[in-house]
């Protein structure tokens, strides 16, 4: 089966006629029996009300066509760099993508990112040079593009001399009979560039327009072609759950790639359920599958490696997480690697007694979406959300409306700093009263580099601390560095266990968990913090008369220019740019440039930024420094506990 069968994604810079290829792809293989229009809110694969209405792709929509033999599940994502989240979860799934270029427009900022999110994962693309019928499109123009931004190793599949460099290249013996005068026919070139391609190290290109229906049937000739099969994996079960749905009568149903084993109906399988109050280890669960479903919606029965499928029966089972054997999956599974929220918003119903509500349909959009972090505090009744970006937020208040019949606002956009630790300290905590209870630790925790993260090592021996316990106090370090002093996340630090000790009476077996909040806090307090702020890498295509205003806005922001490089006839500008003084740019940049500038950001990082230019964040659970009641909270004596991050 998996011979003959393609698990391909469709990728694009929004607008640049992906959905519409999608479209023509099905028709022209049968899966549907007339092209929808994304204008008119018929496309097949924009399924959602709101997409329908407002022609914009939201969510990824995996649909299945068979061509010469081939089955192929074709996954259509969103082009928008809000739903990057969407974009990110699909390459989970993958094992080829088509990347769609406007030929007109060129290859565009968010281009860039696709292909190198591509690339970085490993998969093996065939690129599509589309709107070959719109006024400016220029193929020579673009592949220029295309080799130099993108890379080198591209060729146009009509073009035998680029062919046969690009294939000669990476052969010395074929480089040297190339260098004498020999000539390749372009049967021979074709099945070198197969190899290659397959290999993820040469991206065949082809060009058309999906508007006018030319170019179809070449495109997907090349997907079963130059993209792989799934490999054939029976080592043992490995599947990844990358999207979920709710069904009517069957529940929440999640869609699994599976890489090695099988899986069927009424399967029992392990999850993880949580932290078990009494041994501070994490649980597992056993759930049974009732039902598996295939890409076109009917009864699979099971599901075998390389095959995509909707499971239901496993609850309510995470996006990202793993079935089975993380080691074989064969790239990384990581929410949050391509694009991360950098904003909070706050959800206020039109009617307060729809806050209940309210607060359910958000978790139920943040259980489509890992991403969506929903925040309810309990003290203050506020409800709040990470989000990517302004579109996201207006999809989010039409599903509101539509799929859960409530109306609500989102108060203006604040940003997520992070914050570290200012200079070495120790954190101390001696958690030995009331009994029954002995945790005692001593933590050293010193500044690291940006974007390092988080690390963490032991030094004490297990006669002072048992091994279990140290592996608690690892498990404990997310909870402990949740919210530092200042309130945000804590970044950037390494943090080593130096001292403490256990009871052989009086230690319970979460007294370490306890304890690790306690003893990191004070570590934080006694070495101060500095608060960090993110940093967007700005890349804005301009008419050469709007570069100079660009460059001063930039300045303005706070940010520094890094480069310009003329691009044709606009200019390609990159920039350093803080959140905080640019959420609102594109709409300046759309109204500077009368609609001729385009811009796409990732993050760059986080750098340190003065606190009165910053902000603080109130602390959602009890300070574990206000030890009494810090105390009460971890034996379930006040409301929420210290286990309540939300």
């Amino acid at each position: 089966m998996a011979g003959s069968l393609r698990n391909i994604g469709i990728f694009a810079h929004v607008d640049a006629g992906k959905t519409t290829l999608s479209e023509q792809l099905l028709a022209h293989a049968g899966a549907i029996r007339q092209v929808g229009s994304v204008d008119a809110g018929t496309a097949h694969t924009d399924s959602l009300p709101v997409e329908q209405r407002r022609g914009i792709s939201v969510k990824a929509k995996c649909v299945r066509l068979n061509w010469h033999g081939t089955a192929v599940n074709l996954i259509d994502t969103p082009g928008h760099v809000d739903f990057s989240a969407e974009v990110e979860r699909s390459l989970w799934a993958l094992d080829g993508a088509v990347l769609v270029i406007c030929a007109a427009e060129g290859v565009q900022p968010q281009t860039e990112t696709l292909f190198e999110a591509l690339r970085e994962q490993g998969l093996p693309v065939v690129l599509f040079l589309n709107k070959l019928d719109r006024e400016g499109a220029d193929v020579a123009r673009t592949m220029a593009q295309v080799r130099r931004l993108l890379s080198p190793d591209a060729a146009l599949l009509t073009d035998d001399d680029a062919l046969a460099e690009l294939i000669c290249g990476a052969d010395d013996g074929l480089l040297e009979r190339y260098l004498s005068g020999a000539t390749f026919n372009h049967e021979f070139l074709l099945s070198r560039m197969t190899d290659m391609a397959r290999q993820g190290r040469a991206y065949p290109v082809l060009t058309g327009s999906a508007l006018k229906d030319q170019g179809i049937e070449p495109l997907l000739d090349a997907m079963v072609t130059f993209l792989p099969a799934p490999e054939e994996n029976e080592s043992g079960l490995c599947g990844v759950v990358f999207a979920s749905q709710q069904d009517r009568l069957l529940g929440r149903g999640v869609w699994v790639r599976l890489y090695g084993g099988h899986i069927g109906n009424r399967e029992a399988v392990e999850l993880p359920g949580g932290i078990d109050p009494m041994t501070g280890e994490e649980r597992r669960v056993q759930r049974k599958i009732t039902q598996i479903r295939a890409v076109d919606g009917g009864d699979a029965g099971q599901l075998s490696a390389g095959e995509i499928g909707i499971v239901y029966g496993l609850g309510d089972v995470g996006i990202g997480h793993v079935l089975g054997d993380a080691a074989l999956l064969p790239r990384r599974v990581e929410p949050g690697h391509l694009r991360t929220p950098l904003l909070t918003v706050q959800a206020v119903p039109d009617k307060p007694e729809d806050m209940q509500a309210l607060r359910l349909a958000c978790e139920t959009l943040a259980s489509e979406d890992p991403l969506l972090h929903v925040r309810y505090s309990r003290e203050t009744g506020e409800l709040n959300l990470q989000v990517m970006g302004a579109i996201q937020l207006e999809i989010l208040l039409e599903e509101l409306r539509t799929r859960f019949d409530l109306s609500a606002n989102f108060s203006r956009p604040a940003v997520i700093y992070r914050e570290t630790i200012a200079q070495p300290a120790e954190g101390f905590c001696a958690y030995t009263m009331p009994k029954p209870c002995w945790a005692v630790l001593k933590f050293l925790i010193e500044p690291a580099e940006r974007g390092s993260g988080v690390t963490f090592r032991s030094v004490v021996p297990v006669r002072d601390i048992m091994a279990r316990y140290q592996h608690q106090v690892e498990q404990a370090l997310p909870l402990a560095l949740h919210q530092g002093r200042l309130g945000w996340q804590v970044t950037d630090v390494n943090i080593t266990l130096i001292d403490g000790e256990h009871h052989l009476i009086h230690t319970h077996p979460l007294d370490f968990i306890v304890a690790t909040p306690w003893a990191i806090q004070d570590g934080l307090r006694r070495g101060g913090s500095t608060l960090l702020e993110p940093i967007l890498h700005m890349r804005l295509l301009l008419p050469p008369e709007c570069v100079g205003r660009v460059m001063s806005d930039v300045a303005t922001m706070r940010g520094e220019v890094l480069s310009t490089l003329a691009e044709g006839e606009r200019t390609l500008l990159t920039a350093l740019v803080p959140v905080a003084t640019s959420m609102d740019y594109s709409s300046a940049l759309a109204s500077l440039t009368g609609g001729r500038g385009a811009m796409s950001v990732r993050l760059h990082g986080y750098r340190e930024c003065p606190l009165e230019l910053g902000a603080t964040a109130k602390r959602r659970s009890v300070d574990p420094l206000d030890t009494s009641k810090y105390i009460l909270a971890a034996r379930s004596a006040l409301d929420g506990g210290i286990f309540d991050l939300d």
